[in-house]
C-alpha cells in the first residue's frame, strides 16, 4: 500500500498544481461518493458502529489540523511568527460558527433532535416533520461541512507549490481527509435514507454535491495561495480553525449522546494514529 501512496507521490510531483488540486478534489469527493454508497451493503448500521466510526473521522481531521495545516503554517511564516496562523485559525472557527447559524447543527439533523430538546423528546420538531424543508437543511448542513474539508486539501498543495511544504505531505492530507470521508459519508448517508430520502438517489446526489462543493474549494485553495503567498498561513490556519470547530461542535457531542463515548473515543485515537502514519511515511 505504502509502495502505492508513493507512487501516487512521484506522479503528482510531476504534475501542475492545478492537476494536482483537481485530483485531490476528485478523490476526497470520491471517497465520498463511497462512504455513503455503502448503506447499500451496510443497510442498518448501529449507532455503536456510527460512533465509532464519526470518532474514527474526527480523530484523522485533528491531527490532520496540526500536523498538516497549523505546523507547517508557523513554519512558512518569516522567523516562525505563530501569529498569522493562530489568527487564521480564529477566523476559521469564527467563519463556521456563523455559516452553521444559518443551517440546523449536523447534530440536529443527524439525531432528529436539537441539543436543547434532547431532554425533552415531546418538543416541538414540527421542522423535522415537515420533510421537504429537513432534507433541504440536512443536504446544506452536511454541505457547509464539506468545506473546510476541501479548502484543506487545497491550501495543502498549495503550500506545496509554494514550497513551504512537501507534494508528500500534501497527499498524506488529502488521503486522511478522504479516507474519513467514508465514515462520514455513511453515517450522512444512514441520516438521510432516516430523513425519508430514497438510497439511490442519495447514493447519486451525494456524488454531485461532493464533487460541486469540495473540487471547486480545492482549487480555491490550491489557487489562492499561490496567487497571494502573504496569505498562506492564514489560510492554512483558517483551513484548520474550520475543521476543529466541526470536530468540537458537531462530531465529539454527536458521538458521546447515546452511551457509546468509550467507541468514539478509541475511533478517534485510532483516527489520529492513521493520519499521524500518513503525514510521517509521506513527508
Amino acid at each position: 500500500m505504502q509502495g502505492v501512496v508513493e507512487m501516487l507521490v512521484d506522479a503528482l510531483s510531476a504534475q501542475s498544481l492545478l492537476v494536482q488540486a483537481l485530483t485531490g478534489g476528485v478523490v476526497i469527493a470520491g471517497l465520498n461518493l463511497f462512504g455513503a454508497s455503502l448503506v447499500f451493503v451496510w443497510r442498518d448500521p448501529s449507532e455503536q458502529a456510527l460512533d465509532g466510526a464519526l470518532g474514527f473521522a474526527a480523530g484523522v481531521m485533528l491531527a490532520a489540523s496540526f500536523t498538516s495545516l497549523i505546523l507547517p503554517g508557523i513554519e512558512a511564516t518569516p522567523g516562525g511568527n505563530p501569529l498569522p496562523v493562530l489568527g487564521g485559525v480564529l477566523l476559521g472557527a469564527l467563519a463556521i460558527d456563523r455559516a452553521d447559524v444559518l443551517v440546523p447543527h449536523a447534530h440536529y439533523l443527524l439525531t432528529g433532535k436539537r441539543r436543547e430538546d434532547a431532554a425533552d423528546p415531546d418538543g416541538d420538531l414540527s421542522v423535522v416533520e415537515d420533510r421537504f424543508a429537513s432534507v433541504v437543511l440536512f443536504i446544506l448542513a452536511i454541505t457547509l461541512h464539506n468545506m473546510p474539508e476541501g479548502l484543506a486539501v487545497g491550501v495543502g498543495f498549495g503550500s506545496a507549490a509554494a514550497g513551504d511544504a512537501s507534494v508528500g505531505s500534501a497527499v498524506a492530507l488529502m488521503l486522511a481527509i478522504g479516507i474519513q470521508n467514508v465514515p462520514e459519508g455513511l453515517a450522512v448517508s444512514v441520516a438521510a435514507v432516516n430523513a425519508g430520502l430514497d438510497r439511490k438517489f442519495y447514493a447519486a446526489l451525494t456524488g454531485v454535491r461532493s464533487g460541486l462543493v469540495e473540487i471547486p474549494l480545492v482549487l480555491l485553495g490550491a489557487l489562492a495561495v499561490t496567487l497571494a503567498a502573504p496569505i498562506l498561513p492564514y489560510a492554512m490556519g483558517f483551513a484548520a480553525g474550520a475543521m476543529l470547530f466541526v470536530i468540537s461542535d458537531e462530531i465529539v457531542p454527536e458521538t458521546h449522546l447515546r452511551g457509546n463515548e468509550r467507541v468514539a473515543t478509541l475511533g478517534t485515537i485510532a483516527g489520529v494514529i492513521v493520519m499521524l502514519y500518513l503525514d510521517i511515511s509521506l513527508a
